[in-house]
């Protein structure tokens, strides 16, 4: 990445991003401090959390909502654009309305037509002048709003900002915060050539099923092929039909308890003919005739840490190898300030 020859402006924007949001994210995880008991008292009081957002910020959600509901709190991630078409009841819940700039049109409309939401409702974004900072009490993280198109250091301090909130629930956040200092490496090459002649790619998880929407969301922005995300038992489903040699199947397994269900998928589409890809921090032996990316064993938010810096380093270099001008828009802008 440091070799900028020839090298997409859009990935080089990307590339600045992605090497300071490891310190960008343990600083706003302390920073956030100052908030996160509120909100965690919030949540013992109410016992219910609603999390809303759009593109990568609705992914994150996606994967806190296990790591909520293990603490018993009853929650559900949404995105903003269907609670403005078909609301859940706001009251006596907890809100929590992420968005990196704080200024989408989604967020605008809900605030208007909420009237400001409720006395439990919260922000996380990136930026302290944004609409959403202003209109709600917000964790913001450190370092300012995110340049490059494709979500990298957003998801990675919203992540971040999370864990801050959880270890105010209680949680131990010290494997979680090594995960981030002392990152690991294992070789993308191997996945990007099992992927080299696929048309579309599937990704999908289990209990990290958000952190497969984000990678999904990530790869088709940048590749601009159908990158799409179904969570394990959703794929197994019917949407099986599609797999084949120019299918390509990436999974997320972690050491919990749907570590299996992810291997059974593993071998159910390597069978089916797709290549697959596992990132796989389940500490179970290598699935035979697919393609691992070993993790130490991690669950939960160290998993995602863990896994999350490979994974967007597999996205951008998937993409790079399709499209010249990877990381550039051509119907998309940072900020989606239009429904």
């Amino acid at each position: 990445m440091s070799d900028t020859t020839n090298r997409p402006a859009g990935l080089i924007a990307i590339d600045r991003e992605m090497a300071r949001q490891a310190s960008d994210a343990v600083a706003s995880f302390h920073a956030a401090q100052a908030l996160n008991g509120r909100i965690a008292a919030s949540l013992r009081s109410t016992g219910k959390l609603l999390l809303l957002g759009m593109g990568g910020s609705h992914a994150v959600g996606r994967a806190l909502e296990p790591l909520y509901r293990a603490h018993g709190i009853d929650a559900i991630a949404l995105p903003l654009s269907e609670q403005l078409g078909q609301p859940l009841a706001i009251e006596g819940k907890t809100i929590l309305v992420t968005s990196q700039s704080g200024e989408s049109a989604e967020v605008l409309r809900w605030f208007a037509e909420t009237n400001g939401a409720t006395g439990d409702t919260f922000g996380l974004t990136l930026e302290e002048g944004s609409f959403l900072a202003r209109s709600a009490p917000s964790l913001v993280g450190v370092g300012g709003t995110e340049k490059a198109f494709a979500a990298t250091r957003s998801l990675t301090i919203s992540f971040a900002l999370h864990l801050s909130i959880l270890a105010a629930l209680g949680d131990d956040a010290s494997a979680t915060l090594q995960a981030i200092e002392a990152p690991q490496a294992p070789d993308t090459t191997s996945a990007l050539a099992a992927l080299a002649d696929v048309r579309a790619v599937v990704t999908s998880g289990r209990q990290l099923q958000g952190l497969a929407e984000a990678i999904g969301l990530g790869l088709t922005e940048l590749s601009r092929l159908p990158c799409f995300s179904l969570e394990g038992g959703q794929l197994r489903h019917g949407p099986m039909e599609m797999l084949g040699p120019s299918v390509g199947v990436v999974l997320f397994r972690a050491a919990d308890a749907t570590a299996g269900l992810v291997s059974v998928m593993a071998v159910s589409a390597a069978e089916a003919g797709s290549p697959v890809v596992v990132f796989d921090a389940s500490g179970e032996a290598p699935i035979p005739g697919v393609t691992t990316l070993s993790f130490k064993p991690a669950a939960g938010m160290a998993a995602i840490f863990a896994m999350l810096p490979v994974a967007q380093l597999f996205m951008i270099a998937f993409a790079e190898a399709r499209v010249v001008d990877a990381g550039t828009p051509v119907r998309s802008t940072k900020i989606t300030r239009s429904e």
